[in-house]
């Protein structure tokens, strides 16, 4: 099993093609695009920790529906366009504002919004987060996997602690 992190997906959200530019014509090809690259990276047997903003005017049947497409046990930090649909959909392993997770040695605290600080900073600690859309000024230690810094797809902890030492141009 491998765990991914991902975030502001806004399934169903037509301003994220404007806003944020994103490269589709339409939400149903946005979505659909998601869905695949999701999919194509994460196997059935994998952990997907969503940090938030999943979906936005999409009824329930339609949040149902796009998790059960969507591989992995699916975790979710709430975001701010996290409505009682997305919250209460039956397809979540767990639904939480924050979390601190330790994986591969690393220790994680999750949360949909960046930290100007965040608990053990001083110690290593790694503070993944959503909602900025690839436009924050990274910080040390301090990683947005929101989909648009990402090529539209959830990443591991290992893609994401190799962007820097890389030097990836992207927020991430």
């Amino acid at each position: 099993m491998t765990v991914f992190f991902t975030s502001d997906t806004h399934f169903g959200d037509p301003r994220v093609l404007r806003i944020d530019k994103r490269p589709f014509k339409s939400i149903p090809e946005h979505d659909e695009a998601l869905i695949t690259r999701w999919n194509d990276a994460v196997s059935p047997k994998d952990e997907v920790w969503h940090l938030g903003d999943f979906a936005l005017h999409v009824n329930p049947q339609r949040i149902d529906e796009l998790l059960g497409r969507l591989n992995g046990r699916k975790h979710l930090i709430t975001g701010n366009n996290d409505g009682p649909e997305t919250l209460s959909a039956k397809h979540w392993a767990s639904v939480q504002a924050y979390a601190e997770l330790f994986i591969d040695g690393h220790a994680l605290v999750l949360c949909h919004y960046a930290f100007r600080t965040w608990k053990n900073m001083s110690r290593g600690w790694i503070d993944l987060h959503g909602h900025s859309h690839g436009k924050l000024k990274p910080q040390t230690r301090q990683f947005d996997v929101g989909v648009d810094a990402w090529d539209y797809r959830p990443v591991t902890l290992e893609t994401i602690l190799g962007s820097r030492r890389r030097g990836r141009k992207s927020t991430a």
